[in-house]
């Protein structure tokens, strides 16, 4: 298992599953300060699926996003309820992503074991933002 600083330093495609267009929302802020700091990002959200939020086309699903890459997803961030993580953890298995991400608060611990049985990176009840500065700050 990869350190935090680890993953975001080899990571460069990030799926937001959950990136809502109010930029009131941890999702949407979150998807910005990724995009300023260089990483690629796919918007997972069924609600805005065939818009586009900062920029980039959002898709219904994480299978849909997968397939309109030319490679991997490095990293399945997950602004969902932790009882919807064992499915997305099933579905972030299955298009081969790297890394599933749960944001602060979001908490389960069959879907962290399903994961990282499968062989990905898993991080959970962690701010991928907070966890970036936290890195650049300390590099």
């Amino acid at each position: 298992m990869k350190s935090i600083p680890d993953i975001l330093k080899d990571s460069k495609t990030i799926a937001v599953v959950g990136l809502s267009n109010r930029p009131e929302r941890a999702s949407h802020g979150v998807a910005a300060y990724l995009q300023r700091q260089g990483y690629r990002i796919l918007g997972v959200n069924p609600a805005y699926a065939g818009q586009q939020i900062l920029g980039v086309p959002v898709y219904a699903s994480l299978a849909q996003a997968a397939a309109a890459l030319d490679g991997p997803i490095d990293i399945v961030d997950c602004f969902r309820t932790s009882d919807a993580m064992v499915e997305l953890a099933r579905e972030a298995i299955d298009v081969g992503a790297r890394c599933l991400w749960m944001q602060l608060g979001v908490v389960n611990q069959e879907a962290a074991d399903l994961a990282a049985a499968a062989g990905l990176d898993v991080v959970m009840d962690h701010c991928m933002k907070i966890e970036h500065a936290r890195s650049a700050a300390a590099a």
